[in-house]
């Protein structure tokens, strides 16, 4: 429901973001019975145009599958519309390197799911709608706030005030929360952009993601539900603005030849974009009632596209947390008791942002000692079954110290 009273409101949590990671979050406290706001600048899209497909796509794990399950989101964002995929196929241009990876090898339906945000948006939303202990106040922004005897007094720009026992930033990478709390981050630039857009080819994209390293970054084509493909390419700043301002022909042309053609000749191109990428990673996830989730907390390469499965899993763990601390009759805005989630989450999140650092200088790297080494790498990996299946089931999150609404079990 939504709040416009000009009085003073009172809630268990309050959650600054109510995207992705700040929805599922709010989902998951308010389902246990918590009193929830969701501050939110901007009211959400919820319709769009017919046959349209939106530029940000997300690589969704099984993981991330079984927490949209446990807040019963799932069947919303599958009539949306999601496109599983059920093969990975890695190569490197530099030389004859390649891995694939099979859902059928692992025993499972799938590898993952390739869904527009949009959709997870608009399901997250018809869920919060269905919550009676769940408030949005949209649209509001921040103003400030302060510690106040056992709560958090939280003042939105327009005046109202929002007091919470504990107060959570999911509002992106440039969190002002995190700002506010005046906590430090560790930033690395790329010196890479991303340029995304939906290309049409010749060919089907087989229910497969597809990834070659090129010299300049990575190239992905990740399946959409309607036979399209949606590419994210990482590149130099010089040239994905070059890419952005070629006329379509020119651009097809050089995005095939990047793609060596894997599905043909590519036919059509919808708008393209490009963003900046950097590393970002706070030294703390919590202060006292003050926690941080998602890009709030950490920014990670995309050729993963372990973005916001990280992001999910910290929303699950701190719900988690947050619930088993209140079950035990202890306040969960204290920091003694939230270390336990910027424990188990901090860890986890630097590991995989160092793993992918690691690949982006390994696969970026121009000497021939390293593209042989690394060719050698993943043709020896393709060949190693348990090597792989250990890989690809850590990278679908199908093991590792999971939340509980993230294990098998949960489903």
């Amino acid at each position: 429901m939504n709040a416009d009273t000009t009085q003073d409101m009172f809630y268990d949590i309050a959650i600054v973001g109510g995207g992705c990671v700040g929805g599922t979050l709010a989902c998951a406290l308010a389902q246990a019975g918590l009193l929830v706001a969701v501050i939110e600048a901007r009211e959400p899209q919820r319709v769009w145009p017919a046959g349209s497909v939106d530029i940000r796509v997300f690589a969704i794990t099984r993981a991330s599958e079984r927490i949209f399950r446990a807040i019963d989101c799932w069947d919303a964002i599958e009539r949306g519309g999601v496109s599983p995929f059920r093969d990975m196929r890695v190569w490197d241009a530099s030389g004859p390197g390649t891995i694939h990876f099979d859902c059928a090898e692992l025993g499972e339906p799938t590898l993952g799911y390739i869904v527009e945000q949009r959709v997870i948006q608009a399901a997250l939303n018809a869920r919060m709608d269905m919550l009676p202990t769940l408030t949005r106040l949209c649209p509001a922004e921040l103003g400030a706030f302060e510690l106040d005897n056992d709560a958090m007094r939280i003042t939105l720009v327009d005046g109202r005030v929002v007091h919470a026992r504990l107060l959570v930033g999911a509002d992106g990478a440039a969190s002002r929360v995190r700002g506010m709390a005046d906590i430090a981050v560790a930033v690395r630039d790329y010196q890479q952009e991303a340029v995304v857009a939906v290309v049409t080819t010749e060919q089907p994209h087989q229910e497969t993601a597809w990834q070659r390293f090129l010299p300049s970054g990575p190239l992905a084509f990740l399946p959409l539900r309607d036979g399209r493909s949606s590419i994210v390419w990482s590149t130099t700043p010089q040239q994905a603005a070059e890419l952005c301002a070629l006329d379509t022909p020119e651009f097809l042309e050089r995005l095939g030849e990047a793609f060596e053609h894997r599905l043909g000749r590519i036919t059509a191109v919808e708008e393209r974009a490009r963003f900046p990428l950097r590393r970002m990673h706070a030294t703390h996830y919590i202060a006292e009632r003050l926690a941080l989730v998602g890009d709030a907390a950490h920014v990670i390469h995309p050729l993963a596209g372990q973005g916001v499965n990280l992001g999910l899993l910290d929303a699950a763990t701190l719900a988690e947390v947050v619930l088993d601390t209140r079950a035990a009759g202890r306040d969960y805005g204290l920091p003694g008791n939230l270390r336990r989630y910027e424990r188990w989450r901090h860890g986890d999140n630097h590991a995989m942002q160092r793993a992918m650092d690691g690949f982006k200088d390994l696969f970026g790297s121009p000497a021939r000692p390293v593209q042989w080494l690394r060719n050698a790498g993943l043709g020896l990996a393709d060949r190693a079954g348990p090597v792989k299946q250990v890989l690809a089931r850590h990278a679908m999150g199908l093991a590792g110290d999971l939340p509980k609404m993230a294990r098998p079990s949960a489903a």
